[in-house]
C-alpha cells in the first residue's frame, strides 16, 4: 500500500454536472447513477462539489424550499478539499481521517481526473477493512454526539404548534420552549 497511488484506485470519469444545475436535478442524478456526490465542472475544471449531505442539509434548513430553484453552485462549498493523483493511498487515508471526508475529487492543475472514495480504497485493499470499519464507527459516534448536543442547544426538533405564537411550523428548542423560526429570533 505504500507504493499504491490514488491514481491506481480512483474512479475515472465520474458522473459530473454543471454549476447551474438545480439541487433537485443533482439529487435525481445521484439516485439514478447510485453515487453519493457530483463534482461541478466547467470544461473539465472542477468548480464545485455537491454531496447527498448537502442536499439533505438544504432540505432540513428549509423544509419548504423548492429544490428545483436552488442552483448547485449556491450550495457548493467555496473551498473544495481535493487530492492529487500522485499521492499514496496511505496519505489519502490520513487526509480522509484528518478532514473526516470519505471521498475527494482527484485534481491535477484544476482539471478533474476522478474521485477517490474510501470504498475505492477498500475494494483495492480489503485487508485494511478493520481500520476503515473503526473509522466509520468513530464518525458515527461523533455524529450521534453532535446531534444530541444540538438537540439540547436548540437545533431542529419537530413539526408542531409554536408555544410562543401558536402557529404550526417547524419547531426549535429555545430555553426549554418549542418555538417556530420567526419566534426563535425574538426569544
Amino acid at each position: 500500500m505504500k507504493n499504491t497511488l490514488v491514481a491506481d484506485v480512483m474512479t475515472r470519469e465520474p458522473f459530473t454536472t454543471g454549476s447551474d444545475t438545480s439541487l433537485l436535478e443533482c439529487a435525481k442524478i445521484m439516485i439514478r447513477k447510485k453515487v453519493g456526490s457530483l463534482p461541478l465542472v466547467d470544461k473539465k475544471n472542477l468548480i464545485g462539489f455537491i454531496s447527498q449531505r448537502d442536499v439533505l442539509w438544504a432540505l432540513v434548513k428549509n423544509p419548504k424550499a423548492d429544490l428545483s430553484k436552488i442552483k448547485a453552485k449556491d450550495l457548493s462549498p467555496k473551498k473544495i478539499a481535493t487530492i492529487k493523483p500522485n499521492i499514496t493511498i496511505d496519505e489519502a487515508i490520513r487526509k480522509m481521517n484528518n478532514l473526516k471526508f470519505d471521498r475527494f475529487p482527484v485534481v491535477k492543475d484544476k482539471e478533474l481526473l476522478g474521485i477517490v472514495t474510501s470504498k475505492d480504497i477498500l475494494n483495492f485493499h480489503p485487508e485494511i477493512y478493520p481500520e476503515l470499519e473503526e473509522l466509520s464507527k468513530i464518525r458515527d459516534e461523533a455524529e450521534k454526539l453532535k446531534r444530541i448536543t444540538e438537540s439540547k442547544e436548540g437545533a431542529f426538533a419537530q413539526d408542531g404548534i409554536c408555544e410562543e405564537c401558536g402557529n404550526r411550523d417547524s419547531l426549535y428548542r429555545v430555553n426549554g420552549m418549542l418555538v417556530c423560526e420567526s419566534c426563535k429570533g425574538s426569544i
